[in-house]
């Protein structure tokens, strides 16, 4: 790399340190009258999530004791708590899916992710994770991503539709590989997430994975074909075009008057047959 471009990546690694917020952690005490934390973010999840992944934001805004009080708990629990390898990613996916939530509601609901509120969003605020703070982006690719498991990509959700969609019932450590198998199945079995295009050998797929190429594609699986395939019914061939769609990154709020869209590709395109198990 050239020296004006590490100096450039220098400056704006400074620039965003210097303009970066700290969310502010849940001021109460541990709620017991509420139970587990986790029982808590379980209640957030039945209540405000519909079967489409999208939260209903502005009554989760009304009533958000039950989501403070589980936030507060991250924030003050280290991860070296808990027992198991599997518990630990279990309580990373929950909370970094709570925090998106949280950070959803600190920021006053915005429309979308999109263009420089991106940054904002994933980089410049700041929330307290087992008494450190982190951003997202942090919290993603600096705690999550190094454990080496990229199911985990379908089981984060930050809030946007292009996102997998929310289950309504939080990861357990006991169940976690059943529940990861379940949601990349659920992912792939989404028009708007695969379409196999059989006239023209194409094949469509999310931009999610276009993100992380590193994470999918490994000397086992050297292609995104190859990637889907392990878990797909019927196989693609492997020699079909891949070519992405973009990603939605409009706030995956219930109230915002519009349904989720089921693909952002032409109409024309036959949709896939695959089946989630």
């Amino acid at each position: 790399m050239k020296r004006s471009a590490v100096y450039f990546f220098v400056l704006l690694q400074l620039t965003l340190q210097a303009c970066a917020t700290l969310v502010r952690v849940p001021q109460h005490p541990p709620d017991v009258a509420r139970g587990a934390p986790l029982e808590a973010f379980a209640r957030v999840l039945a209540r405000y999530v519909n079967e489409g992944g999208e939260v209903d934001f502005p009554a989760l805004a009304r009533d958000r004791a039950d989501l403070d009080h589980y936030i507060a708990y991250v924030a003050r629990t280290p991860d070296h708590q808990f027992a198991t390898a599997n518990d630990r990613l279990a309580h990373y996916i929950n909370s970094y899916n709570a925090l998106s939530m949280y950070n959803v509601l600190e920021a006053g609901i915005p429309e979308t992710h999109a263009g420089l509120a991106k940054v904002k969003f994933f980089y410049l605020r700041k929330l307290v994770i087992g008494n450190r703070p982190l951003s997202l982006y942090q919290y993603e690719n600096d705690v999550i991503r190094p454990l080496g498991d990229p199911r985990v990509h379908f089981a984060l959700n930050c809030s946007a539709l292009g996102c997998p969609i929310l289950p309504r019932t939080p990861f357990t450590g006991r169940d976690l590989e059943a529940e990861l198998e379940r949601e990349v199945r659920k992912f792939f079995a989404e028009a708007r997430n695969l379409l196999v295009a059989h006239s023209s050998r194409v094949v469509y797929l999310s931009e999610l994975l276009e993100f992380y190429p590193e994470d999918f594609l490994t000397a086992a699986t050297p292609s995104w074909i190859a990637y889907v395939n392990q878990y797909l019914p019927e196989p693609i061939p492997l020699d079909y075009e891949v070519r992405f769609t973009d990603y939605d990154w409009t706030i995956a709020n219930s109230r915002r008057g519009s349904v989720r869209p089921q693909a952002s590709i032409r109409a024309e395109t036959p949709v896939g047959t695959f089946q989630s198990p």
